[in-house]
């Protein structure tokens, strides 16, 4: 098994270091080290493209509840046949929607892109508002080619 499959190394990969992760660096962490052991074999199926997309939307979906959902609650990340389903709780009630990519005067916005970036590389998006208040976005990034 190399001792490096990709940017972070097996040595630095210890699993989660909170319960809950602070930025969307430590959630992609946890998705690295979930993905570590399938894709960094020998006979793996390794696919960067697959790796990419499921970091990036990690990344979306903790900056999302970050910056609209005031803070991140929970945090799961878990390896599926199809692909890893990752699931992020926060504070609002409020359901992400997809912004025009341009402004009332036709410039195009800087940020404001996330939910589309998510919708388009994630599956099976759920929704599910929480009895006390705040939601969960649970989505499946496919780490497979889609037949």
């Amino acid at each position: 098994m190399p001792k490096e499959c990709w940017s972070v190394s097996a040595d630095e990969l210890t699993g989660p270091v909170h319960p809950v992760p602070q930025g969307p660096a430590e959630a992609r962490r946890e998705v690295e080290f979930l993905l570590h052991e399938r894709f960094c074999r020998p006979d793996s199926d390794r696919d960067d493209f697959a790796l990419t997309d499921a970091l990036l939307v990690t990344s979306e979906l903790v900056t999302n509840a970050l910056l609209h959902g005031g803070g991140v609650t929970d945090f799961e990340a878990e390896l599926t046949k199809e692909g890893v389903r990752v699931s992020v709780s926060d504070h609002s009630d409020e359901i992400p929607t997809v912004l025009e990519r341009t402004d009332s005067r036709g410039r195009f916005r800087i940020g404001g892109h996330g939910w589309r970036v998510i919708s388009r590389i994630a599956r099976d998006v759920a929704i599910t508002r929480h009895a006390g208040g705040g939601k969960r976005i649970s989505v499946l990034v496919p780490l497979v080619p889609l037949s």
